[in-house]
């Protein structure tokens, strides 16, 4: 299984994270602004990735420097080598985590937009990056909705059994529990959801 905390390994293969002399709240002062992640949440289809690549296009408008971190970009490159395997998606979210943690650390809004169907996993990232630096965000919709937009056609698929461990079909999803923000996209815009995201922002 996926070691989600490995601290016992770095130290036993003697690596020391090494510190310069810039740090978080530097690189926040120069930009001008708090970095954090928000990570969106939710079934394939759902809109966690038409949310995240306009609010992207917003903050950018707005001076803000954000970059957007999206699950099927992230399986092209880094995460290549995974499939979608329970352990495969704990590696895959936890990656992208890590990513997302150096992201934050340098000051930008990142913006997430992964499945990632396990609270175990969305635990981790929260913690690994800072409870007060992350936002979960609930892109909800029901399997229908899913199934009924489906641009990739993916839910088809599953359901004739040509793709195997697919969410909400033939692999779980475990709905948050405690989301910072619950998005509805059954009856909401994307400019509706867009203006949730920043209001919540806004605010926090």
């Amino acid at each position: 299984m996926v070691d989600l905390n490995g601290d016992k390994d770095i130290e036993e293969k003697n690596i020391i994270w090494h510190k310069g002399k810039i740090g978080f709240e530097d690189r926040c002062r120069n930009l001008g602004q708090q970095g954090q992640v928000l990570w969106f949440t939710g079934l394939s289809a759902s809109g966690k990735s038409t949310i995240a690549v306009e609010l992207e296009w917003v903050l950018l408008e707005q001076g803000k420097a954000v970059y957007r971190l999206d699950g099927d970009n992230i399986r092209c490159g880094l995460n290549r080598d995974l499939d979608f395997s329970a352990e495969d998606r704990l590696e895959n979210i936890r990656r992208i985590a890590e990513v997302a943690a150096l992201f934050k650390d340098a000051g930008l809004i990142t913006l997430v937009s992964f499945i990632s169907p396990y609270r175990e996993s969305r635990e981790f990232a929260r913690n690994l990056i800072g409870k007060e630096y992350f936002k979960e965000i609930y892109v909800k919709a029901d399997i229908e909705t899913c199934a009924q937009r489906d641009p990739k056609g993916l839910y088809k698929k599953a359901l004739a059994g040509e793709i195997k461990d697919f969410t909400g079909i033939s692999a779980p999803y475990e709905e948050p529990e405690e989301a910072d923000l619950v998005i509805d996209t059954k009856d909401k815009t994307v400019e509706e959801s867009v203006a949730l995201v920043l209001r919540m922002l806004n605010n926090s």
